[in-house]
């Protein structure tokens, strides 16, 4: 089910290795979109992102360089229109692709696609270890905690829902950007009095170094982390190019560092980057943000 990777490997040119055993980083795209409820263009993600990665500098703004061979993009999940299968087929892929022990790095689609990335991540980490304790570090601007959107159970609306089913706890999900809610996600809340929220309010009177020691005292004790960042918890400012967009967003700059000391003081085992929506974007800017994160990761890997 899996689109040409010999194409998309070679898209990342002197980042891409020959063989996965080699890299560091593992790629799988999802461009999947149906699941918006607002302006559709996430499927685009994908692609847009592995063209543009050819313009990317192989020095960081650090003046470290990133290593050549670091990554591996076994390609795209081909769209399938029977959801449920397709669903199945993405939670399958990812975790025979992180049943390998290398970082998985998911690129999106709409925010829906984290569902079966949530399944396959709660598999994979209890098959190494029954007892460990998995955690959930949602960034962006929705909750999305709503146990059905547009009368949907797999909206883009409900990705953290279908995770608190059968993947995690309320303890286990810290969410990071908040500042638009839905009711039936306040009362989730109220539900579920261990799910943990730093708003976009929060970091903009606080400061981004706050509220890492906020996300580094929650799961510090934890086994391991998955990292889903919807590219709108970004103000659009920074990051027109999404369909769901949401004025008081944090900065770009502030995204970087709290992912940089994430990727440092975490257990973070797998990510994904969603919400990419290139034909509403302006002059790629949503894009080269997502990139300026992926440049990040690779340089950390890179070393680590």
């Amino acid at each position: 089910m899996l689109d040409n990777f010999k194409l998309f490997n070679e898209s990342w040119l002197r980042w891409g290795a020959k063989r996965k055993e080699d890299a560091k980083v593992c790629i799988m795209g999802i461009p999947f979109d149906n699941a918006t409820s607002l302006n559709k263009g996430t499927m685009y993600g994908p692609d847009t992102l592995r063209r543009l990665s050819i313009d990317l500098s192989d020095i960081t703004e650090s003046f470290k360089p990133l290593k050549d061979e670091i990554l591996y993009d076994i390609g795209d999940i081909q769209i399938d229109l029977n959801w449920e299968r397709y669903y199945k087929t993405v939670e399958e892929e990812a975790y025979r692709l992180m049943a390998d022990d290398q970082f998985c790095l998911f690129l999106g689609g709409d925010h829906s696609v984290t569902i079966p990335l949530h399944k396959a991540f709660g598999k994979w980490q209890k098959k190494k270890n029954k007892d460990a304790r998995i955690g959930i570090i949602h960034f962006d601007a929705h909750y999305d905690l709503c146990d059905e959107y547009d009368g949907h159970k797999w909206s883009h609306a409900s990705t953290e829902a279908r995770a608190l089913d059968d993947v995690i706890k309320g303890e286990d999900l810290h969410f990071l950007g908040i500042r638009v809610a839905e009711k039936a996600e306040l009362d989730t809340i109220k539900r579920n009095p261990g799910i943990k929220t730093i708003t976009a309010l929060d970091i903009f009177q606080k400061g981004y170094l706050w509220a890492y020691k906020e996300l580094e005292a929650h799961f510090k004790d934890y086994d391991a982390v998955y990292f889903t960042l919807d590219i709108d918890v970004l103000d659009p400012a920074f990051a027109p190019g999404t369909g769901t967009p949401v004025a008081g967003g944090i900065s770009s700059r502030d995204l970087i560092e709290l992912f940089k000391l994430m990727l440092e003081g975490l257990p973070v085992k797998a990510m994904d980057i969603v919400e990419v929506a290139p034909p509403l974007d302006v002059n790629d800017i949503t894009s080269w943000a997502a990139l300026r994160i992926i440049h990040e990761l690779l340089l950390y890997k890179s070393y680590n």
